[in-house]
């Protein structure tokens, strides 16, 4: 009897609902049309793939073109180049939204703090190559806005080469980033920072703590939980890195610095039709990304009991 009310319940409420469930399914089509179906694709990372034989008609090779790639110097420049691109982005990426999340929220000017919030999340919304055009006239050895202030201030003898040498590439590429991407991640503070129950900073106030206390002993721990997971979640994607981003950025002068997983990919695979090799990269990428995700829960867990699972 229980169980035929249970099922009762559940048509009911299905009915009900049924348009949320509708909106569901958009994201869910989604995700099974281009995340796992291309999942069968794997296969052509063991293969000697041919797009006239197609995944039946091409030959199995095994870990060949595993060992082909992971022997080949510009995969080795480009994996180090990605994990150390990704590990700075981190470093001086990570903390820059929760830092502009706790000082909008603590902006008692509803005007200035709409205007501060619009000027942070614009740049999310720009294509890189806009960016990229943008970088090009602030940045530009000779003709860069910066370089002729620095030059016209006397803060500089000669050009700051930003973007055709490696070090001071590494620099720009960070610093775009970091601008591009804070105001997006900034929302999500902001969110959690709002969702907390403001009777704890009322009861800190009236213990004596003055403004930083309050932040560093009630919304900072209070949003522990989103900073653990987003955290954890960056570190799963050291091993993968966006393909605007270097490609528009960089240049051939830089190519050592600049070359990535992702622009390594697409020039062995794309480029030199050699799909295989590129399946190849794609499916190492995915599984040390899952490694570093699974160990990075596993140390949340052990130490903060936090984690994605």
């Amino acid at each position: 009897m229980q169980s035929v009310k249970q099922r009762n319940n559940r048509f009911l409420r299905i009915r009900r609902d049924w348009r949320l469930y509708a909106m569901l399914a958009i994201p869910f089509v989604w995700y099974l049309v281009f995340c796992y179906k291309p999942m069968a694709g794997i296969v052509i990372a063991f293969q000697k793939y041919s797009i006239f034989k197609g995944i039946a008609g091409s030959k199995y090779v095994g870990l060949e073109n595993f060992r082909f790639v992971f022997g080949m110097r510009d995969f080795g420049i480009a994996l180090g180049n990605t994990l150390l691109l990704n590990l700075l982005d981190l470093i001086f990426g990570f903390p820059m939204p929760i830092i502009l999340a706790i000082m909008l929220n603590e902006m008692r000017t509803p005007k200035l703090k709409k205007i501060s919030q619009t000027m942070l999340y614009l740049p999310h919304f720009l294509s890189w190559v806009i960016i990229g055009g943008m970088v090009l006239k602030i940045f530009a050895p000779t003709s860069g806005v910066i370089n002729a202030l620095l030059m016209k201030s006397g803060l500089t003898s000669g050009n700051i080469p930003f973007l055709t040498e490696g070090p001071w590439w590494r620099f720009t590429y960070v610093l775009v980033g970091v601008w591009q991407s804070m105001g997006w991640g900034t929302i999500i503070y902001l969110a959690a920072i709002t969702g907390l129950d403001m009777n704890l900073f009322e009861a800190a106030q009236i213990d004596g703590a003055n403004k930083l206390q309050r932040i560093w002993h009630v919304t900072l721990p209070g949003i522990r939980p989103t900073i653990i997971v987003l955290l954890i979640m960056s570190i799963g994607r050291m091993m993968s890195i966006g393909f605007d981003r270097p490609y528009i950025i960089g240049n051939t002068i830089v190519k050592d610095y600049c070359d990535v997983i992702s622009t390594f990919v697409y020039r062995i695979g794309i480029t030199n039709s050699k799909f295989d090799r590129a399946t190849a990269v794609g499916l190492f990428q995915s599984f040390i990304g899952l490694v570093l995700i699974t160990i990075a829960n596993a140390a949340s867990r052990l130490f903060d009991e936090q984690g994605i699972w």
